[in-house]
């Protein structure tokens, strides 16, 4: 079995990824991981890396052995991205795990045996600090380089660009743990269809990134070597660009989900977004069409 093959951290590398993923389950329900109370007080308070390039910030999940979220890691997520959103000289961000073997796996199941639930404070971004961050119009970008299963592909799906290494795997496996994939549940058969989200949400199974293409999930994958770099340049083609029509682009399409076509489109008429509002008649615009006739590139101000 998985869980016997594993007697501490070293032996978790020789596993496969699936055997890798249900050891990590078991062991952190049944507390029986030799070593990892040890890794615990080995890392350091901060579990989340943050750097910025230019206009795109980068922010790196580092808490081994399967980037697992708590409910503390969440909070200083939702800071982070909080920030983020509210950082005029930041445009764009890149979401990834540290390492080859796991992107996010989730909630930490040791912390749910230690006493957190559902109803604890996972702070002002809700789980992982992206899916109920409010007002959020600044687009953002996975870059999937292993596991990315549970909670973890639910942080994914709360991203706008999910771009994957070829050897990333997926899955909702909470069914298996006797709890639902709440906004992985809400989610899914609205970006894929509905009968292959069903399957997927009801038996738990593992997909890899080619099927994720398949179905829409995933936008592009690439090498796990070319991976970051290939974010890295998508998020700087998109930074380079307008900021108030990134904005209104994320801000109408969040705002509109669950409108009737004609009540969005009387909305967006009568300029009843705030971004929108902000964007038409704005020094951009103008620059845009002056641009264009000159034929120019333009210089966007963000004004």
């Amino acid at each position: 079995s998985a869980y016997s093959r594993v007697v501490d951290l070293s032996q978790l590398l020789s596993c496969s990824q699936l055997e890798l993923e249900i050891a990590y389950r078991i062991l952190h329900t049944l507390g029986q991981c030799a070593g990892y109370q040890e890794l615990e007080r080995c890392m350091t308070d901060s579990a989340i890396k943050v750097s910025r390039r230019d206009k795109v910030l980068e922010v790196v999940l580092d808490r081994p052995p399967a980037n697992a979220v708590d409910a503390k890691t969440s909070r200083e997520l939702g800071k982070v991205f909080e920030d983020f959103r509210d950082d005029p000289d930041l445009r764009v961000a890149i979401i990834t795990g540290a390492g080859a073997k796991f992107f996010c796996a989730g909630w930490d199941l040791q912390a749910v045996t230690d006493g957190e639930n559902t109803r604890s404070d996972f702070g002002i971004g809700g789980f992982a600090g992206l899916q109920e961050l409010p007002n959020l119009n600044k687009p953002i970008i996975s870059a999937i380089n292993g596991i990315c299963c549970g909670g973890g592909l639910e942080w994914a799906l709360a991203t706008d660009i999910i771009v994957s290494a070829a050897d990333a795997t997926f899955a909702f496996p909470e069914n298996r743990a006797g709890i639902i994939a709440d906004a992985g549940t809400l989610k899914l058969p609205k970006r894929i269809p509905y009968h292959i989200a069903m399957e997927l949400l009801l038996t738990g199974r593992w997909f890899d990134a080619a099927e994720g293409h398949q179905w829409g999930l995933v936008n592009e994958i690439v090498p796990a070597d070319n991976l970051m770099s290939r974010v890295r340049e998508i998020a700087a083609q998109i930074a380079s660009g307008p900021p108030l029509v990134r904005e209104a682009i994320k801000e109408v399409v969040r705002l509109t989900e669950t409108m009737a076509f004609q009540d969005a489109m009387h909305k967006l008429r009568r300029e009843e977004f705030s971004s929108i509002k902000r964007l038409y008649g704005s020094e951009d615009q103008m620059e845009g069409a002056r641009a264009f006739v000159e034929k120019r590139d333009p210089v966007w101000k963000g004004r």
